[in-house]
């Protein structure tokens, strides 16, 4: 294992130390130390203990990187929460993962093996919490799932807790959607993509098709429609002015900007990588009923009203979606998507996930979905829910984040969830810097529009 050691020390000692494997007691007293290295998977790793070591490591999972980006390891969301757990004492580690993409196969035994690289180094923890944020929050998930007894609870933020066949599924309903009702001729695949140029093609004709329909009001009224499918929020970017409740105008474009970066990444590009993964397509619309779909989601009202303004019949198209051929799945892709990307629920460790409610990437309704597989597998007082009012995705502050982590901890500390509430979170973001937003609300997501979990056997796809 490759490493690169920069402390603060004397340069002889630190020339000693890089040349002398370390004792175990040694490296128990090594300190203020920024480690990196390599595993044998090929993933590199990342470590930062601070010369007073509270006894805490923090496993970071970061969240996707696209193939073809650079991919280095994290070991904290950002660089100014990281220099807040420094100087409160926590140990930073994380992994890059072996590769780009849906790795979730991959990351989960990069991250242990991080876990298992510092324990070596350093000495074994006083306790271990994982956390991670966006597709991070499904690797951390995993481990809190799979691998209860390597640490002490876990923290999700921003997590796309639906897991691996619901997100795949609620992203294809969208751009079915919009395929459908806005370029029912093209030959546009939405799934079966064979290579990332094809995929690249079929993006570059349905927002082609989805840009010049932004220009009409019927337009406007059928991209509403869409992504109300996937719950895509009307104030969802932090460069955006928050719209009045009824100014159903600037909600919709708040939402074209949404439904343009879906279908520029994650619905053709980002879904390519994934299907060419689980060897095939790993998504379905068979039997959706797409009228008590939208009917079921909070963004009902805005679409009527939009339909109603461009003087088009919201029945007629949803009669036209229902009515349109379907999209079978790849049975095998699914359950290998479910095995490694679908969640049981079967929490042994206290979990606190935190969303923002204005998420246009993951929507805020995915804490439903993994709600919904906790609460079946019987391990609900296990898990805390907490959401911060605002637009985009991961954009908390430094101070919410580690407030969440606090109130993880006292939960771990004393085997009881305190302080779980709003006014008790923003609080201990107050405390952790009172120059940061502070904005935990009382909140209640919606229904996940298609859950899937292993908790539920009605879930399983039936060709």
């Amino acid at each position: 294992m490759k490493s690169r050691i920069r402390r603060r020390t004397v340069v002889a000692l630190a020339a000693l130390l890089l040349a002398t494997p370390l004792a175990p007691s040694a490296q128990a007293a090594e300190t203020d130390a920024h480690v990196e290295g390599t595993l044998p998977s090929g993933a590199s790793y990342v470590m930062d203990k601070p010369e007073s070591w509270n006894g805490t490591v923090l496993l970071f999972s970061h969240g996707y990187t696209p193939a073809g980006l650079p991919n280095p390891a994290r070991n904290a969301p950002d660089d100014a929460t990281k220099s807040i757990l420094l100087k409160e004492g926590y140990a930073l580690i994380g992994s890059s993962y072996a590769s780009n993409g849906w790795a979730v196969s991959e990351a989960v035994p990069d991250q242990l093996a991080t876990l298992d690289a510092f324990t070596s180094r350093f000495g074994k923890a006083r306790q271990t919490i994982a956390w991670g944020a966006s597709y991070g929050g499904l690797v951390t998930s995993m481990i809190a799932e799979r691998h209860p007894d390597r640490i002490s609870g876990s923290l999700s933020l921003c997590g796309l807790l639906q897991g691996g066949v619901a997100n795949w599924n609620s992203t294809l309903d969208p751009v079915f959607a919009l395929k459908t009702l806005l370029a029912p001729d093209a030959d546009i695949r939405l799934t079966g993509l064979g290579s990332q140029a094809a995929a690249a093609e079929a993006a570059g004709t349905l927002a082609g098709a989805v840009g010049e329909a932004q220009n009409t009001a019927s337009g406007r009224a059928r991209i509403a429609l869409a992504a109300a499918l996937h719950n895509i929020p009307g104030w969802n970017d932090t460069s955006q002015t928050k719209p009045e409740p009824a100014d159903w105008d600037a909600q919709q474009a708040n939402q074209f900007q949404a439904v343009m970066g879906l279908v520029q990444f994650p619905a053709f590009s980002w879904r390519q990588e994934a299907e060419s993964r689980v060897g095939g397509n790993m998504s379905w619309n068979t039997g959706v009923d797409y009228a008590a779909m939208l009917h079921n989601s909070p963004l009902y009202k805005e679409v009527s009203e939009l339909y109603a303004k461009a003087g088009l019949s919201l029945t007629k198209d949803l009669t036209t979606l229902n009515g349109a051929p379907r999209i079978a799945a790849d049975t095998q892709a699914v359950d290998k998507m479910a095995l490694t990307s679908s969640f049981t629920g079967r929490l042994a460790k206290p979990q606190l996930t935190v969303h923002t409610t204005g998420d246009g990437l993951i929507p805020v309704q995915a804490e439903s979905a993994y709600n919904r597989a906790v609460t079946a597998a019987g391990a609900a007082p296990l898990l805390r829910q907490a959401f911060v009012e605002n637009a985009g995705h991961c954009t908390f502050s430094s101070a919410e984040g580690v407030a969440a982590l606090h109130t993880l901890e006292t939960r771990i500390t004393t085997g009881h969830w305190q302080g779980t509430g709003p006014a008790a979170l923003n609080a201990r973001a107050t405390e952790v810097d009172p120059s940061e937003p502070a904005r935990y609300v009382s909140y209640r997501p919606a229904q996940y529009p298609r859950p899937y979990d292993l908790a539920h056997p009605t879930d399983r796809y039936r060709p």
